[in-house]
């Protein structure tokens, strides 16, 4: 029997929309990443700040959390991808494992380089990475250079059914009408979209909040369907750079047209596996709030959807967990 428990910031109900199975919940986050203006803009300052905070009170941190994980008692540590996790795990003589496509010292050293405590930062994060017994690097994924406990695996996504007609069928659309999901990875974005293409067969299914007042627009709320569903079901979807929108529309064979975002770390290793393995446009950020997209997005959407990838990372990950958990078990 598995028992799983998961220290995470999300509300429970948002978990549960994606783990199958009961769980115990801790309410309460482990890492924050980077600070962020909005979808695009990394707020470097206030990353820095953050980090120096953090950094400054490690040791208390590190003990507080090996103390949370001797309470529970687990057999193994999973981390997604927060390195206090796994700095926690070390102490409390745990064995712990991370999963991701990134890691947070190779995110944030590049914005806070210049900084003459950065160095001794990212080296404290690089050891607390290097601690766990593997990294499983999922694909596509960072070179991360600066550890060698990598263990690279297949892309992880959640597959959506591809539904068009009935969505077409839902929603009153006629055969021809090519329907563009918004998804901006779920974080505040200012959005034009009074200057986005016009076009009589195209309809953009977008987030409520964006303020919408056009004729050919869609709000994603009023849509009853998973939203892996919705992804496959759509003929584009329209997003930034980032993991999950990218895999899971490559897994749903859907073409994807993409705000590229030059200062991000991960981007690079992210577009140019996009690119060999399903069909995608980037566009600037000018081309993005100008609107000047519309020969490209009417392109994808029309164009023969790419063939999906499987995305067997999961069972990949699965695997390993279950041989390490079996054979702690053996030699408890």
């Amino acid at each position: 029997m598995l028992q799983l428990t998961i220290r995470c910031g999300l509300p429970r109900e948002r978990l549960a929309l994606r783990i199958q199975g009961d769980f115990e919940h801790i309410p309460s986050a482990s890492d924050f990443g980077l600070t962020m203006k909005s979808a695009l803009d990394v707020d470097r300052a206030a990353s820095l700040a953050r980090y120096r905070a953090f950094h400054a009170d490690w040791e208390s941190q590190v003990n507080d959390y090996a103390q949370l994980l001797a309470q529970h008692q687990p057999d193994w540590v999973l981390a997604n991808i927060s390195y206090l996790a796994l700095a926690a795990a070390a102490r409390a003589h745990l064995p712990a494992t991370a999963l991701c496509s990134l890691n947070w010292a190779e995110i944030f050293y590049p914005y806070c380089a210049d900084a003459p405590d950065a160095g001794p930062m990212r080296e404290q994060m690089l050891a607390a990475y290097s601690s766990a017994e593997g990294f499983l690097r999922v694909t596509p994924g960072m070179d991360m250079p600066g550890l060698n406990n990598l263990i690279p695996i297949d892309p992880i996504a959640r597959q959506g059914q591809h539904q068009r007609t009935q969505l077409h069928r839902a929603l009153g659309l006629h055969a021809n009408a090519r329907l563009v999901l918004v998804a901006m990875g779920g974080m505040p974005l200012h959005l034009s979209p009074m200057t986005w293409p016009h076009h009589p067969d195209l309809l953009w299914v977008v987030p409520q909040d964006a303020g919408l007042q056009r004729m050919d627009a869609i709000s994603l709320e009023s849509i009853d369907m998973e939203f892996s569903d919705l992804i496959a079901s759509c003929d584009c979807v329209m997003t930034k750079s980032g993991y999950g929108t990218f895999v899971e529309a490559a897994a749903a064979g859907t073409p994807l047209l993409y705000v590229e975002r030059p200062d991000w770390p991960e981007e690079p290793c992210l577009v140019a596996w996009l690119h060999q393995h399903s069909r995608a446009v980037g566009i600037s950020r000018e081309q993005f709030e100008h609107g000047d997209f519309g020969e490209a997005i009417w392109d994808l959407a029309c164009g023969a959807r790419p063939t999906p990838i499987a995305p067997i990372g999961i069972e990949q990950a699965a695997e390993y967990l279950l041989a390490r958990l079996q054979s702690t078990k053996k030699t408890s």
